[in-house]
């Protein structure tokens, strides 16, 4: 805990650094306010009913910042710049001219920035009229004329606009990543709320039940800081070469794998898959069709958030997309290749093809213990519901993971400004 503070209280000792929290601070701030500015026409107690009952739209409540429970004018959050992320990111390792343009440093960043930003545009429209479909359809939403439907839609695509926007302030004038720092203020600021039905609903019986609850709650937290900082290190050897008068390599380095090498992504295209089939099924259930109807319970039955086959499939699509996310973002054969480039080695393994295979082979065994970690992560309410009986208390593990994980880059983004703020005082010096 000393770790995690003593970063924050020397930062505020350093003007310019205290400068750049509060500036963080203050666009927290006007994220909240503007988080609470409803759309019209919007019967907000339906709309809270319809989020406790869907599990893939508390999901995106989460990824929107927590705006989109109150269907506020930032409604779908940063939603369509994440997926935008996703698929350039993916795009990246389909074309090689976008794998080059990341390699070219802060241009390449700044190009790949670019195309994000004219991704998320139209899929905020499509979102945005999906949405209105969707509430729509649940009664939520009257029934618009074309030019108001046509408002809303530019409304809330000028929400992620400026929600995008003040991640971006965030990321240049503040502290940490913005887009992450939004998305913990969005989970954060629902705490209190949560908090406050828990007291409210309290007796005799389940004050028991809420103590197990915390204590489950503070170890799911250590286990997320303790897997989210495991790494295997590689030893990697740099043979010495001779260029004239001057000596080059004969370093030892260490090439860092992480255990959870996916983060939160494989929980998302997870939750993703494993909640269509019950959205098909209460498709099938209105048609009035027999057969169809049929297949809507069975699919309904099978894949109720509560039942055991649910979480079971849960937990196995977890582990399956965190292996098959690794795979498509580390490459042994290129990383081998790296290193061999550079004149490195592993030791007691030969360069090329061995060291490819031996790193598959340890990058494999360590992404089972992630896999599983993810797993069990994302079964966690389930769990916790199961053995504490409170419901009002629980917060997705994947929220833990996101809070767990922005807390961590933060502070190690303020050690790094702290490191080189004392690196400028000694070149002073």
């Amino acid at each position: 805990m000393n770790n995690l503070i003593a970063p924050i209280l020397n930062s505020w000792k350093v003007p310019e650094l205290r400068r750049k929290i509060l500036i963080t601070a203050f666009l927290f701030v006007a994220f909240r306010l503007f988080a609470h500015i409803p759309m019209p026409g919007v019967d907000t107690a339906k709309l809270a009913s319809l989020f406790a009952q869907n599990q893939f739209l508390g999901l995106l409540d989460i990824f929107s910042g927590g705006t989109l429970v109150n269907f506020s004018i930032m409604a779908l959050g940063l939603n369509p710049y994440i997926n935008a992320s996703i698929i350039l990111q993916l795009l990246t390792i389909v074309f090689p001219k976008l794998e080059e343009l990341s390699k070219e440093g802060e241009f390449g960043r700044e190009k790949i920035n670019q195309y994000t930003r004219l991704i998320t545009v139209p899929l905020a429209v499509l979102q945005s009229i999906g949405m209105y479909a969707l509430l729509k359809n649940q009664g939520i939403v009257g029934v618009a004329d074309p030019l108001t439907l046509i408002s809303l839609v530019l409304t809330m695509t000028a929400g992620t606009i400026f929600v995008m926007w003040l991640g971006e302030l965030i990321t240049a004038y503040g502290v940490g990543n913005g887009i992450s720092l939004l998305i913990f203020a969005g989970i954060v600021g629902r705490f209190p709320v949560v908090i406050g039905q828990t007291i409210s609903t309290v007796t005799a019986e389940v004050v028991g039940n809420i103590v197990v609850f915390l204590a489950l709650a503070v170890g799911v937290i250590a286990a997320t800081v303790t897997v989210n900082e495991a790494v295997r290190r590689i030893t990697v050897h740099y043979a010495r070469r001779v260029r004239g008068n001057k000596v080059y390599g004969g370093s030892t380095s260490y090439l860092p794998l992480r255990v959870n090498q996916a983060g939160v992504i494989p929980i998302i295209f997870a939750v993703s898959l494993v909640l269509l089939p019950s959205l098909v099924g209460g498709f099938f259930s209105q048609t009035g069709q027999p057969v169809l109807v049929n297949i809507g319970r069975l699919l309904t039955g099978i894949f109720n958030p509560n039942s055991i086959s649910y979480n079971v499939i849960y937990f196995f699509l977890v582990i399956g997309f965190t292996y098959f996310y690794t795979a498509i973002t580390f490459n042994p054969t290129k990383i081998a290749g790296e290193i061999q480039k550079y004149g490195g080695f592993i030791p007691g393994i030969r360069p090329g093809s061995p060291t490819a295979a031996y790193l598959n082979y340890i990058l494999t065994r360590i992404t089972l213990a992630g896999a599983l970690f993810l797993g069990l992560i994302a079964i966690v309410p389930t769990l916790a519901r199961g053995a504490t009986g409170v419901s009002t208390m629980l917060v997705g593990g994947t929220s833990v993971l996101i809070v767990v994980s922005v807390v961590l880059e933060t502070v190690k983004a303020l050690e790094a400004q702290l490191v080189m703020r004392n690196y400028d005082g000694f070149l002073k010096e």
